[in-house]
């Protein structure tokens, strides 16, 4: 007998309603009613005291990191508050009084928590002890962390290669605990370590990495003061990173401009009243977009190449538009950039991206003038198929305007979760680098494996087709994250072990392979104790810093181990305490792991004590206008095709968006106030003129359904809502949408799944 069949789960969960209620879209983001939401959350959540206390030492230098997002802090927090309303949230998930125990789990089978929806499991509350689903039961036990490793240990050495085992990162493990997990992989002898950045930002580091020489970006915090122009592309800050928007307000404050581009026109780039200042909450708050260009679903291609063609014409009669000595001394390619450019009618490309040519002319003519450009961009742009070159066309505009190396310009990909970034810096990556390679071989003994590994979306498919067993995930909820979601879900089911590390329940501990476990560990804002020492570790933001982050609040749960001593345990039990590795010192002693960090990655240097207080910067060749590794040792030019998405009659492009009350797959509630949508997550955002072509009315339900290579996927139940969005688009949220993601559609390169432009048909129930 099958898994399936032994265990009844529900892969999706509930498809039922919640009891929609519409408003008007906000017209501004944060403010008091941010202040009131966030409380609200913590309080209920943590209580009145603890919430207080705990948020006073959330992003401040002698405290701990947010477990949300990874935009940067200032080097002087706010004593005030240095948060946002989703931080608030993130935190009060975290530090919760609720328990997910023993006596919880003999209460609820996996059979029927599966179907609760995903916010109701998420507030289940907090892991406290190690946990073991068997195969012949549909209710976690409680088991021993030395049975826990053994029995992951023994189901390792079953295989019969290394690369049937997939190692899976969240962004939210810190450092030192990425370091010696990657450290651990290569000594079981794969590359499988596949993370949360394959399903987001990985065209970002592909696209930067070919164009630039760094798969990051170059700018700085203070760059956001001294800007004249910042393009947000393909991103909602007000929801994501709503901290960026007070650096969106010092650069209007400071004369700069910005310049919104995205299918949707939302709150937070619209007006902000920064709840810092008495200004931002009496006020009518700083009006944040100055242009706002409306472009269709995955557009930003033809779009930019239409605001190139229009400066090079400019540049032709003043001579002064681009910056003709920067792209002599460092470019590469600049001349078949502009024959490319020339080659499409500048009506080609209007009627292509859907915007209005007098905004773009407004837009050109600023562009024009300026060279201190700054340009942010998200998932908007890197999850197509074509999501590299939306990045390529990004650098494009910065090289031609000179807008790299300097004070106010360059190029800022806004990352999702809190360490994202710093998990690929320390080692966490699929592919291979000789360099890391001969430097872990000098510091440890032993030699890492030579062959690439498997990527998020080819992990899926070695687990589906049976050639992956076993699947550890370092946090994470890989199930919800991921992209074709029933054919992920039975990629796990297809496993003789699935292991999550992780503080809170949620979809992928419940769809599991034949034996699971889960490992609780402590969080972000927890005391992390040894020796009656309080350890801190480092984590890296979205501009290249590294700061320390020490938790301070009582563990969850005395049965809680850190993620360091968890993957140690893992460790030093497979290698029976004998490998060249001392696994149980590191996972002891975060500084021990630091120095070996220092040896193994460059830019680390003295982290000990350079991670004090505001933290450090790593090296960023692009801030020293040193493309020495590129070809020619010039920055590239890139030729970026036009996307083509061959819509048939009937078909609409889909993105996947996240509502105001969630982050990532992580659901905090079920508003998403700044659209207007309470009460529900079920719905399908659709211009009014599609409405009425269709014969559809306000809160009538669709099923959506997506057809690549001649599989149908259905996604059930959905509620129309007229918006203000491009004709032909339409807008839903995950992961309740990313069942229409096929697992094999990827961006060229970065193997990103296309979630932010999905070809679906709606079907009227």
């Amino acid at each position: 007998m099958s898994n399936t069949k032994k265990r009844n789960v529900s892969v999706l969960g509930p498809h039922d309603f919640t009891g929609i209620k519409l408003k008007e879209p906000a017209e501004y983001a944060a403010g008091l009613p941010a202040v009131k939401v966030a409380l609200q959350h913590a309080f209920k959540e943590m209580g009145v005291v603890k919430s207080l206390s705990t948020l006073s030492h959330m992003n401040q230098k002698d405290g701990f990191d947010c477990p949300g997002c990874a935009w940067p802090d200032p080097d002087k927090p706010s004593r005030l508050g240095e948060y946002c309303e989703n931080g608030v949230k993130a935190l009060a998930e975290e530090a919760t009084n609720k328990r997910v125990d023993k006596d919880f789990f003999a209460k609820y089978s996996v059979e029927e928590l599966s179907r609760w929806s995903d916010y109701e499991i998420g507030k289940s509350g907090r892991l406290t002890e190690p946990m073991v689903l068997k195969p012949d039961s549909v209710n976690y036990k409680p088991i021993s962390w030395i049975d826990a490793y053994n029995l992951i240990a023994d189901e390792l050495h079953k295989l019969d290669s290394p690369d049937e085992g997939v190692f899976y990162t969240s962004g939210r493990s810190s450092n030192e605990a990425a370091f010696l997990y990657g450290l651990f992989v290569r000594a079981f002898g794969t590359n499988n370590m596949p993370d949360c950045s394959n399903m987001c930002h990985e065209s970002s580091g592909v696209a930067l990495s070919e164009t630039l020489g760094i798969g990051k970006g170059s700018v700085k915090l203070e760059d956001f003061d001294q800007a004249e122009v910042i393009m947000v592309i393909g991103q909602n800050p007000g929801t994501n990173h709503p901290r960026m928007l007070s650096a969106l307000q010092k650069c209007k404050e400071n004369r700069g401009k910005v310049i919104s581009i995205n299918p949707l026109e939302e709150a937070g780039l619209i007006r902000f009243k920064n709840p810092q200042e008495v200004k931002g909450v009496l006020s009518s708050g700083t009006k944040l977009t100055d242009i706002h260009l409306q472009v269709k679903i995955n557009q930003d291609v033809p779009l930019l190449k239409l605001i190139i063609k229009k400066l090079n014409s400019l540049d032709k009669e003043r001579k002064d538009v681009f910056d003709h000595e920067f792209i002599k001394t460092y470019t590469q390619g600049y001349q078949e950039l502009l024959n490319d450019v020339e080659s499409y009618s500048e009506q080609e490309l209007l009627a292509q991206c859907g915007v209005q040519e007098q905004l773009i002319d407004q837009v050109v003519e600023l562009l024009a003038n300026k060279d201190k450009i700054i340009i942010c961009w998200a998932m908007g742009l890197t999850q197509h198929k074509n999501g590299v070159n939306n990045i390529k066309e990004c650098v494009n505009l910065l090289l031609l305007k000179g807008s790299l190396g300097k004070p106010g310009a360059g190029t800022c990909p806004v990352r999702g979760h809190s360490n994202v970034q710093g998990d690929r810096t320390v080692g966490i990556m699929h592919h291979v680098s000789p360099a890391l390679n001969q430097a872990i071989e000098k510091t440890f003994g032993f030699a890492p494996p030579s062959n690439e590994g498997l990527d998020t979306v080819h992990a899926i498919k070695a687990m589906y087709e049976r050639k992956a067993k076993v699947f550890i995930a370092l946090g994470g909820n890989f199930l919800s994250a991921a992209s074709d979601t029933e054919y992920t879900a039975q990629a796990l089911q297809n496993c003789d072990l699935t292991v999550n590390i992780s503080t809170k329940l949620n979809r992928t501990h419940l769809i599991t392979g034949k034996t699971a476990l889960i490992l609780p560990t402590l969080g972000r804002s927890e005391l992390d104790v040894k020796n009656g020492e309080p350890r801190f570790f480092t984590v890296e933001n979205s501009m290249g810093k590294v700061h320390r982050s020490k938790g301070m609040l009582t563990p969850a749960s005395g049965n809680l181990k850190s993620e360091p001593e968890i993957i140690g345990g893992i460790a030093n039990t497979y290698f029976k305490a004998e490998h060249q590795v001392n696994w149980k010192n590191l996972s002891e002693d975060y500084n021990l792991i630091r120095e070996k960090i220092e040896l193994v990655i460059k830019g680390f240097k003295s982290i000990n004590e350079r991670s004090k207080g505001a933290g450090f910067y790593l090296p960023n060749n692009v801030r020293d206008l040193d493309f020495s590794k590129l070809p020619n040792q010039k920055a590239q030019f890139s030729i970026c095709d036009l996307p083509n998405h061959k819509l048939q009659e009937h078909e609409f492009i889909l993105m996947t968006i996240r509502s105001h009350d969630q982050f990532n797959t992580t659901i905090y509630g079920l508003d998403d106030r700044y659209r207007g949508v309470y009460n529900e997550r079920r719905v399908v955002l659709m211009n009014q003129k599609d409405m009425d072509k269709y014969d559809l009315k306000k809160l009538d339900v669709v099923n959506l359904i997506s057809r690549y290579d001649d599989k149908e996927r259905k996604a059930h139940n959905f509620l129309v809502i007229p918006y203000h969005i491009p004709s032909g688009n339409l807008a839903s949220y995950f992961p309740e949408t990313n069942v229409l993601v096929p697992y094999n559609h990827y961006a060229d390169k970065s193997h990103t799944p296309i979630s932010k432009s999905i070809i679906v048909e709606m079907q009227k129930v």
